[in-house]
């Protein structure tokens, strides 16, 4: 991974990022993300260490619906979960891709039906879908963060939030200095608390204090460290910035972009004041997660309060370009 150059650029919205070698093999990956909402697919090409991303796409599965809180996929994700396969398998054979990576994540890992889940869609894509362990997957979070940022100067504290599960993971220079991965996602708390439309202040406070209990000790570890800065990968963060820049969901690909306290707060009171329809109709808002996003603003701004975070930097890569950074790296 270590080079003398690198530099990126936009291509007709496709975001490349290369980074000089002198190696000469050539191959097309596709790494899947099966995740509590979406599945998310990510193709890339691959020249050595250099790397070009080709295609990025997700489908809504909502492994997260009613029955996570029976640790159980139901028939209907698994429909809709297939036929997000058979959609990602079309734009794959497009590609010409040589290699299949797949990732189960929180919905997967904690369903007391996944063998015959994971079975099912193993048929469609012809490939073995992983399921990972809440470690694993802060793991890869870290190293798509870092494919992103190459050195993170300053103590810092990612986080990634899911539908099933929320990543933390404290940083300094190119290691992970502590990580957790909790069953905190945004899927799990939309259907364990009645959440008012628009929410109500006690609903805002109720939700404070869980989330701070059920992360004390990652804010414990980042005020010891006195982290400063919050890395914040794709999902309620691509969101955030997307809100932010006035740009529809996916329109803008991004490395990494500081988004201020100031920016921040102010997507936040809005967000906090609005009904359902009203974040239908904002810009930036992705429908994926518009019953999501009012939780996850709560969940950032506790960790912001409770830390002392003083600045925020989104990046779109998590998950599927830590897997890309692992295979660039072998």
């Amino acid at each position: 991974m270590k080079s003398n150059e690198s530099f990126g650029y936009y291509s007709k919205g496709v975001l490349t990022w290369r980074h000089s070698t002198s190696q000469d093999y050539f191959m097309r990956i596709a790494v899947i993300d099966l995740g509590t909402n979406t599945c998310n697919l990510l193709i890339a090409e691959m020249h050595g260490a250099d790397y070009k991303l080709l295609h990025q796409s997700k489908e809504m599965v909502k492994l997260g619906d009613g029955k996570i809180r029976d640790n159980q996929i139901s028939d209907e994700a698994t429909f809709r979960t297939k036929a997000a396969f058979v959609s990602h398998k079309k734009v794959m054979d497009t590609f010409g891709v040589d290699e299949i990576k797949v990732f189960a994540t929180s919905a997967v890992r904690t369903a007391d039906n996944k063998e015959e889940f994971v079975a099912a869609i193993e048929k469609i894509c012809s490939c073995s879908v992983e399921v990972i362990s809440g470690e694993r997957e802060a793991e890869l979070i870290f190293k798509g963060v870092l494919l992103a940022f190459q050195k993170i100067e300053f103590p810092s504290v990612v986080l990634d939030i899911g539908g099933g599960s929320n990543e933390l993971i404290l940083t300094h220079q190119e290691a992970i200095l502590w990580k957790e991965s909790r069953p905190t996602g945004m899927s799990r708390i939309i259907n364990s608390f009645d959440l008012s439309d628009p929410i109500r202040d006690e609903q805002i406070r109720e939700l404070q204090q869980f989330f701070a209990a059920e992360h004390q000790m990652a804010i414990h570890n980042c005020k010891e460290k006195k982290v400063a800065t919050l890395i914040g990968c794709s999902g309620a963060f691509d969101t955030i910035a997307d809100m932010i820049d006035e740009v529809n969901p996916g329109e803008k690909q991004r490395v990494t972009q500081v988004v201020t306290l100031e920016e921040f707060y102010t997507v936040y009171e809005k967000l906090l004041k609005s009904t359902r329809d009203e974040r239908l109709q904002m810009k930036g808002m992705d429908y994926v997660r518009v019953d999501l996003i009012v939780p996850a603003v709560i969940l950032i701004e506790t960790l912001i309060s409770a830390i002392g975070i003083k600045q925020i930097v989104q990046t779109d890569f998590a998950l599927r370009e830590g897997v890309l950074y692992e295979m660039l790296a072998k």
